[in-house]
């Protein structure tokens, strides 16, 4: 049986609160429903649907990447989105695409998980290039 889509990725963190709180800042996912799990942990959705689970208690040492290398979302407000990451002392990787139609903007969240946003190459952007902070 093909799969048919993506249905969630998920996060390993030391700190639940800060990691829901780095998402719903910076991607605008909202806290929602999960079911009672035995271990600590969020659910983020997207509209209706769960898209980051979020799952705690673990140590420092075990937040490290594997061999996926990042998640990738589809995003809107390029200049909204830098800055942030500004504010918040965020380094970060912007480029356009050759072909011009789309900007990709890498950063790496609190845990060290790489995050790619997908913006619209008609969206105005920083300086090809930019790496912020």
């Amino acid at each position: 049986m093909p799969a048919t889509a993506m249905n969630h990725f998920t996060i390993l963190t030391d700190d639940v609160a800060a990691t829901v709180d780095f998402y719903r800042d910076l991607l605008g996912l909202v806290d929602g429903p999960r079911p009672p799990f035995s271990f600590p942990g969020a659910w983020l959705y997207s509209g209706s649907a769960p898209i980051l689970h979020v799952v705690g208690g673990r140590k420092p040492s075990e937040l490290r990447a594997g061999v996926i290398d990042h998640v990738a979302f589809s995003a809107v407000g390029l200049a909204d989105t830098v800055a942030r990451l500004s504010a918040r002392g965020i380094e970060y990787e912007c480029r356009r695409l050759p072909a011009g139609d789309l900007w990709q903007l890498f950063f790496h969240d609190r845990n060290g998980a790489r995050v790619e946003l997908d913006f619209a190459g008609a969206e105005p952007g920083p300086a090809e290039g930019a790496g912020g902070a």
